[in-house]
């Protein structure tokens, strides 16, 4: 007889359940924002970091080549030796040039429009120029 009671109250009610799912589904609805906001401001860092990494390059292109690449040759003159360059002592970065972190290429202008150095940007989230917040440009004369 007390096997068949210790049966019965052994196993778990509907509404024990329904109050564990309802707490698991308010921590994720809570949990959730928090983290793809992380993912953005990652995102953000992360394109800054790159453009950090090819402002480093192009210096070292520069000392060898005595002046950074055209708007025509682009970040690839990092990577590939562009035409009949005497003093070209690439490849200045390690692997190929990638592509922002929401996946468009880098856009890349010299002679620049904001000082002796070349500009290079990123749309960021939205593509678009302009923006705030995860949709803001990242670009190389500004750390911001």
């Amino acid at each position: 007889m007390d096997e068949k009671r210790l049966a019965k109250e052994s196993g778990v009610t509907l509404i024990e359940m329904l109050v564990v799912v309802t707490i698991i589904a308010l921590f994720a609805a809570l949990v959730a924002p928090a983290m793809l906001k992380q993912g953005d401001k990652a995102r953000s860092t992360m394109a800054h970091a790159q453009v950090n990494s090819f402002m480093t390059a192009l210096g070292s292109y520069k000392l060898d080549t005595s002046s950074f690449p055209s708007t025509e040759q682009g970040l690839q003159a990092l990577r590939a030796k562009p035409g009949d360059l005497a003093n070209w002592n690439g490849p200045y970065l390690p692997k190929d040039i990638p592509a922002d972190p929401w996946g468009r290429p880098y856009m890349y202008k010299y002679p620049g429009d904001h000082g002796d150095e070349p500009d290079i940007m990123s749309y960021g989230a939205d593509g678009a120029p302009g923006g705030e917040g995860v949709n803001a440009d990242i670009v190389s004369w500004s750390s911001k």
